[in-house]
């Protein structure tokens, strides 16, 4: 379980425009609302699942996709930033695949994120 622990956290560094590429893996019905830049990656929240794209190796021309749905997520919980040291945000999501923690870095809104997945989760 600790390599299981190890990849499911990711960093999120800025909100970013939705990357027009995700269009190929969206299933009919299915439409990105938002998306966030990681280092090298990204995370698209669409009305269905959280997506994170984890490029690989030197050339990035390996690509491994983490999807997560909604439906899995058995709770979460947000934590803000402090004031000097702790600067960065978290989400912690419990899942039926396990814990995932996403840090949130100082340009990322700790709200609209927690609002995006409330919105995902407790919709009808």
């Amino acid at each position: 379980m600790a390599e299981s622990q190890r990849i499911l956290e990711w960093t999120l560094i800025s909100e970013c425009p939705i990357p027009e590429d995700i269009t190929d893996l969206l299933v009919t019905g299915e439409v990105a609302v938002a998306a966030y830049k990681t280092f090298r990656d990204n995370a698209i929240f669409t009305n269905k699942r959280l997506i994170v794209k984890d490029v690989q190796g030197l050339t990035g021309k390996k690509v491994e996709i983490y999807s997560l749905p909604y439906s899995s997520i058995n709770m979460w919980s947000t934590e803000n930033a402090g004031k000097f040291l702790d600067v960065n945000a978290e989400v912690e999501l419990w899942t039926r695949a396990g814990h995932i923690k996403v840090k949130l870095q100082k340009g990322v809104d700790i709200r609209r994120f927690d609002k995006l997945i409330a919105y995902a989760i407790l919709k009808d």
